[in-house]
């Protein structure tokens, strides 16, 4: 079926973070919502099938797992990137941030080394710090407006002692689509000091034109008993909301212990709707898929055009990988606190900061482009206006 991405759709009664928090987050409630990573667009009509079967039977009490979900989960993994996994080393988990700080709290000791590459997802410095073990930076070098991994700087803080690295793959914010040699390079790193890897691939699915993702478990033997894999449908079919992740464990002592924690907390089912909407979303939700790959990645040339010609002093990358657009902003000559101020009270637009993904990336924002383009060209136009009045 043809699904439609134009209409906007009305969430201010759909309890949605993106809208509510708005207030408690920036201080003010008219806004344009660019922030937070879901998606402003209605699901894959399979999904909203399954939960509807399933709340049309009107109980809702405690939830068994099927063998069919981490089948569905296996299946999809080797339809569309190749790689056979096996379905006794996966495990449901709420999401993949709870995921990293029971990680975190159970397979290193306080004051362990724990490498992220910034500017990266603003929860791996939260986990790693707040479960009182050390980040260590290793951060992309940009070359040409094209990030890359500084190989060299982490050779030197691997020697260190560091017992994880989280890898982003796509990376976010930056958008790359990692290549598998830039990959293997990492890998080695890793395998010869000892490093163990969190793979967080939630965009997994989210690859655009001319580009590939590649499982980092998938390339090696060696890499796969080393490497904790992070999946969810959340961000690809925007489920957030239902709280469903799943991890590949390369080992079942490993998930085993894993396990043990999740009983302890006794958060080791899922929810009722999850293991549908997440079954149903693997089996039948392609065709969404494919349909909303190609209008987000509209979505981006439009901003890249609209740009370019009326607000050419911000640069915004063209992702190959995830629907978070990275922009450079500091042609405009803002601090990061006036930044801040004038897109939330001149632009009256919400984004990321991007110091938000570490110290040194004050003047980027992170755009959300999983909307309407409407709403993406009212955004643009009020942040041209505010420049042309400053």
């Amino acid at each position: 079926m043809k699904y439609d991405f134009d209409t906007v759709i009305d969430r201010t009664k759909n309890f949605a973070a993106k809208y509510d928090e708005l207030g408690k987050k920036f201080g003010r409630d008219d806004l344009i919502p660019l922030w937070v990573a879901d998606m402003d667009f209605k699901v894959a009509q399979p999904i909203t099938k399954a939960i509807q079967e399933r709340a049309s039977q009107e109980i809702f009490g405690y939830t068994s797992r099927p063998d069919s979900y981490f089948q569905a989960i296996e299946q999809w993994l080797k339809r569309r990137h190749g790689w056979t996994t096996d379905t006794k080393l996966m495990i449901h988990c709420p999401g993949v941030v709870p995921f990293l700080s029971l990680m975190i709290q159970n397979f290193t000791q306080l004051g362990d080394k724990v490498i992220i590459q910034s500017p990266v997802y603003y929860p791996f410095f939260d986990v790693v710090k707040s479960n009182g073990r050390t980040v260590v930076e290793n951060p992309l070098k940009l070359t040409n407006g094209h990030y890359e991994m500084d190989y060299d700087n982490l050779e030197e803080v691997a020697k260190n002692g560091a017992k994880l690295l989280i890898l982003c793959s796509p990376h976010n914010p930056v958008g790359r689509v990692w290549k598998k040699e830039e990959l293997i390079r990492l890998g080695n790193i890793c395998l010869t000091h000892g490093i163990r890897v969190i793979a967080d691939e939630i965009h997994a699915d989210l690859v655009f034109s001319g580009h590939k993702h590649t499982p980092f478990a998938m390339i090696s033997e060696e890499f796969r008993k080393k490497t904790f894999t992070c999946l969810a449908p959340s961000k690809t079919f925007n489920l957030a909301g239902l709280q469903a992740s799943i991890t590949i464990f390369p080992n079942l002592e490993d998930l085993g212990k894993f396990d043990q924690v999740l009983g302890d907390l006794d958060i080791r089912r899922n929810n009722c709707f999850s293991v549908v909407a997440t079954e149903a979303a693997y089996r039948y939700g392609e065709e969404w898929l494919d349909q909303v790959k190609e209008y987000i990645e509209g979505n981006f040339a439009f901003i890249q055009e609209y740009c370019k010609k009326n607000i050419p002093h911000i640069h915004p990358n063209y992702p190959e990988g995830t629907y978070l657009v990275w922009i450079d902003c500091r042609e405009l000559g803002m601090n990061k606190d006036e930044l801040h101020s004038f897109m939330i009270n001149e632009a009256r637009i919400a984004m990321d900061d991007g110091f938000w993904f570490g110290d040194a990336y004050a003047g980027y924002m992170r755009l959300n482009a999983a909307c309407p383009r409407s709403i993406i060209t009212e955004a643009l136009h009020r942040w041209k206006n505010a420049l042309e009045k400053k």
